[in-house]
C-alpha cells in the first residue's frame, strides 16, 4: 500500500455548512444577540457566535466542550461566517448565562436547592417560534416531567434513585422542549411541583403559546397542581396515585362497565368512574381505569382479583376511556427526549461544578436540539436521503460527514463536495 499527501483544505464536515447557511437565512444569531445584548468588545465574541460553535459541536460528532480545541478547529474555520472560539470561551458564557441559586429549607428541615433560569427558557420559545416550530393559533399539548440526571459534582445530592445528580424539572410540547428549571437530585418531582408549573406557563402565556392539553405522571396528582393545570389548559390528563378509597370504588365497578381493547400488542380492559372526588370530595372529576391481568396470578389485596389497575385523573368527558389511555401512553414519545438529551446533546456529561451553570448548559443543549429538529424538518422535505425521524447520529454519518471545500471561482465561492450524494436541492 501507498500513500500520498495533499495539503488542500478539505473538511470532512462539508455538510455543517448548509446547517449554518439555515440558521443565519432565519436570522437565529440575531435573535440570540438581540435577547442577551452585546458582550463587552474586548471578549472578541458575541453570544451568538459561542453559541452557534456549541451547537457545532455536537453537530460534527463531539461530546464535549473540548473537542473544539482538540478536534474541530481547523474544520470550522473552513464555515463561512462562522467565528471560531475556544472550550474556555463557550464555558465562560456558560457561566455568564447562569443564575443564583435558591435554597429553600422544607418543613422537615431538608434543603431543597432551585435555579430558575428565565431568560434561557424565554430564548427556548422565542426560537420556537420564530422558526415556525410553535405558534399563536394552535393550541398544544404540554408534557411536564422531572428526569434524574446522575453526576458526581460538587454540589449534586443523593437522588431516590440512590446515585448522586440532578432532577431538573422538563416541560416540553411534542419534541421541544419549551422550559427547563434546576433542581437538586434531593428534591423529589412532587416538591413545589406548583410553581415550576406556574412558571412554565406564565413563560408560554407571555408569549401567547395556548395549551389544550396537559399530560404528566402521578407526581402531578396533588391537589394544588391540578387546580392550576385545569385553570391554564383545557384538559388535563395525570396519572393517580392509588389509595384505598379508589381501590375500593374500582372493585365496585360491575362487569359489563369493562370493554376489552388492545393498544398496540398490549391487550387490556377499561372502564371509568365518572363522579371521582379525589383530595376529600371537593370536587368531580372522571378516573379512567385500566386492568391488565397479571402474569404471576397474585391477587390484589382491595381489589380481590388478579389484574394489574392504572388510572388516570381528567377533566375530558369527550373522548372515550380508549381515546384517554392510548392519548395518555403517548407520553412515552415526550420521555423519548430524555434519551436525546442524554446520549445526543450531553446532559450525560455535565461540563460545570455546580447546579446553576449546570442548568444554563442544560437550557443552551435544549436549545440546540430544537434547532437539530428544526435542520432536520427543512432539510427531510428537500432530501429523499434524509428523514426526520433520524437520531443525531445517523444525521451525521449520512449527511454532514462529507469531504469538501471552498473554491472560488468566476468571482463566485463554491463549496464543492465529493460524494455521490445529491445535495443541490438544499440551494435551489
Amino acid at each position: 500500500m501507498k500513500i500520498t499527501k495533499s495539503n488542500e483544505k478539505v473538511t470532512p464536515f462539508g455538510g455543517f455548512n448548509f446547517c449554518h447557511e439555515l440558521l443565519t437565512e432565519n436570522q437565529i444569531p440575531g435573535l440570540i444577540d438581540s435577547h442577551f445584548g452585546k458582550r463587552v468588545k474586548t471578549v472578541g465574541f458575541d453570544y451568538s457566535d459561542v453559541l452557534m460553535n456549541h451547537f457545532a459541536i455536537f453537530l460534527n460528532g463531539g461530546d464535549c466542550t473540548e473537542d473544539i480545541n482538540q478536534h474541530l478547529r481547523e474544520h470550522l474555520k473552513e464555515v463561512r461566517g462562522l467565528s471560531v472560539c475556544s472550550a474556555d470561551t463557550i464555558l465562560r458564557v456558560i457561566k455568564e448565562l447562569s443564575t443564583s441559586t435558591e435554597s429553600i429549607i422544607s418543613n422537615h428541615g431538608v434543603a431543597h436547592e432551585f435555579n430558575i433560569n428565565m431568560p434561557l427558557n424565554e430564548l427556548l420559545v422565542k426560537t420556537l417560534k420564530r422558526t415556525g416550530q410553535i405558534n399563536i393559533r394552535e393550541g398544544y399539548t404540554m408534557d411536564y416531567d422531572n428526569q434524574v440526571v446522575p453526576t458526581e459534582k460538587y454540589d449534586a445530592a443523593k437522588t431516590y434513585k440512590q446515585c448522586e445528580g440532578y432532577q431538573p424539572g422538563v416541560a416540553s410540547l411534542g419534541k421541544h422542549i419549551v422550559y427547563v428549571e434546576g433542581r437538586n437530585g434531593n428534591s423529589q418531582a412532587k416538591y413545589m411541583q406548583e410553581e415550576t408549573l406556574g412558571r412554565a406557563f406564565s413563560l408560554l402565556e407571555k408569549h401567547c403559546v395556548r395549551i389544550k392539553r396537559f399530560r404528566a405522571d402521578s407526581a402531578s396528582y396533588q391537589q394544588k397542581v391540578v387546580g392550576l393545570v385545569e385553570e391554564k389548559s383545557q384538559y388535563f390528563y395525570i396519572r393517580a396515585t392509588r389509595c384505598a378509597a379508589m381501590e375500593q370504588q374500582i372493585s365496585h365497578l360491575p362487569a359489563s362497565g369493562w370493554k376489552k381493547i388492545r393498544l398496540g400488542v398490549q391487550e387490556m380492559e377499561v372502564a371509568q368512574i365518572e363522579d371521582y372526588r379525589p383530595f376529600n370530595g371537593q370536587k368531580s372529576y372522571r378516573l379512567v381505569v385500566s386492568r391488565i391481568k397479571r402474569k404471576d396470578g397474585q391477587v390484589g389485596l382491595f381489589t380481590g382479583n388478579t389484574y394489574t389497575y392504572r388510572a388516570i385523573l381528567t377533566n375530558d368527558y369527550q373522548w372515550d376511556n380508549r381515546q384517554i389511555v392510548s392519548f395518555y401512553n403517548q407520553r412515552g414519545s415526550a420521555e423519548r427526549i430524555f434519551d436525546a438529551m442524554n446520549n445526543d446533546f450531553g446532559w450525560s456529561k455535565l461540563p460545570c461544578s455546580f447546579l446553576n451553570e449546570n442548568t444554563a448548559f442544560m437550557i443552551m443543549t435544549a436549545f440546540y436540539a430544537n434547532l437539530y429538529q428544526f435542520i432536520l424538518a427543512r432539510f427531510s422535505k428537500k432530501l429523499s436521503w434524509v428523514e426526520e425521524t433520524f437520531r443525531l447520529k445517523k444525521f451525521i454519518f449520512r449527511f454532514i460527514t462529507v469531504s469538501a471545500k471552498w473554491i472560488k471561482t468566476g468571482r463566485q465561492n463554491i463549496l464543492k463536495l465529493y460524494t455521490h450524494k445529491d445535495y443541490s436541492p438544499l440551494v435551489t
